[in-house]
Formats: C-alpha cells, sequence, structure tokens
C-alpha cells in the first residue's frame, strides 16, 4: 500500500523518507498530526489490526509509522549491525513501520525531558511527548543510555499516493483518532489496535462483516 518517496543517507541520519527538516508539524489537515485505527473489516495484510501514526498528509499524499507491529528484531540486533556500543539498561522497541523501504529508518520517541545537546535539529515535533527523527545522534544516544525516554525505531513507514488515503477512508478501510501520545508509548504493543477502537466506543467484535463509515 502506498509509494515509495526519494530517501536520503549519511553519516548523521537513518535512512529515511524524504521530510521537513525539523520544527513543529502544524495541523493543517484533520489526519496529520494523527492516528488512523484499522477499521476490523480491514483484511491487507499488513494493515490487518494496525495503529499509524500519520506524520503528514496533504496534496502531495500521505505517510506515516505503523505502531503496533513488532519486527522480526530487537533493538540489540539493529544496534550491533550499526556497529554502535550498546548500554545493557537500553529498551527500545522496534516496529515495523509500513510496507515501504523497510529498509529506512526512523526514531519515534518522547522529547519531554532531553535537553537541547540531546534532542536532534531535525526533530519534527508532532504534539505534547510526540516527535520523530531520522538522526543517527539520536539513535546512538538511545543506545548508550544518553537520552532515556519512551522511544521506539520504525523501520519502513506507510505511504500513500494523492487521493489514496481519502478513497480508503471512504471505504471505510481506516477510522481517524485524536493524537493520544499514551497509545503510542503506554499501552501494551499488541493492545494498542483494540485500545485505540475502545477510546471510539467500538467493540471489534460486534464490527466483524460490516461497514463502517467515513469518520
Amino acid at each position: 500500500m502506498g509509494r515509495a518517496r526519494a530517501g536520503h543517507k549519511g553519516s548523521e541520519a537513518l535512512p529515511s523518507p524524504q521530510e521537513p527538516k525539523g520544527g513543529t508539524i502544524k495541523r493543517v489537515s484533520a489526519l496529520a498530526p494523527g492516528l488512523l485505527v484499522a477499521a476490523p473489516t480491514l483484511r491487507c495484510p499488513f494493515f490487518h489490526h494496525t495503529l499509524v501514526l500519520m506524520v503528514d498528509h496533504g496534496e502531495e499524499g500521505s505517510f506515516g509509522f505503523v505502531v503496533n507491529k513488532p519486527a522480526p528484531i530487537d533493538f540489540a540486533g539493529v544496534i550491533g549491525e550499526l556497529g554502535m556500543d550498546l548500554d545493557a539498561s537500553a529498551e527500545v522497541a522496534v516496529l515495523l513501520g509500513g510496507p515501504v523501504s523497510p529498509e529506512t529508518g526512523w526514531v519515534v520517541f518522547d522529547p519531554t525531558g532531553l535537553d537541547a545537546e540531546t534532542r536532534p535539529d531535525d526533530t519534527i515535533q508532532l504534539g505534547p511527548r510526540l516527535a520523530v527523527t531520522a538522526s543517527l545522534t539520536m539513535l546512538h544516544a538511545l543506545a548508550t543510555g544518553e537520552a532515556r525516554c519512551p522511544a521506539a525505531l520504525s523501520l519502513g513507514y506507510a505511504g500513500w499516493s494523492p487521493g489514496q488515503l481519502e478513497g480508503e477512508l471512504r471505504e471505510g478501510s481506516w477510522i481517524p483518532v485524536d493524537l493520544d501520545p499514551a497509545l503510542v508509548f503506554d499501552v501494551d504493543v499488541e493492545a494498542r489496535w483494540s485500545r485505540a477502537l475502545d477510546t471510539l466506543g467500538i467493540d471489534p467484535a460486534r464490527m466483524v462483516g460490516r461497514h463502517i463509515a467515513q469518520a
């Protein structure tokens, strides 16, 4: 689902889609920054029962990161492949952020309490307690324990071409949910999808086989 976007590589950045260099994302869309929860009727193999953190939505398309699909590699494995040191106390979830460009990576983190030196310049602030960056410096800080904050490493991303997401919303495949850092960091990964539906008063068991109208 979605289209690949141009990526970039460098000594100080994880390969990732091209996005603003940093700052706070202003809400110019009802969908981003925000969350999308897959409708119980969505049967797409990758996106079945997923919760997506939407970063951007506009005329050029949309992209975000699935936040409830564990990757087959853990944080120690990723850090080892990058040749970095790892503090034994470092705990960072590694998630499959989407089917597009799985070799790319973003760090989704809570910047609360981080000093200016630890927080990368390219940080994109999505809202209270939610930010993303493609900086290897941030990944290194998490691995060594220099940065101690809720965080997840997203491998790949979910992308939609212009108008594609709107079509899927009309079909009832996705339901918008208010941006809530607790759903990204505080709720167990396996419970995030159902908890997101709970916030909307939706019981998945009663929705199977039914069409959900655009929210």
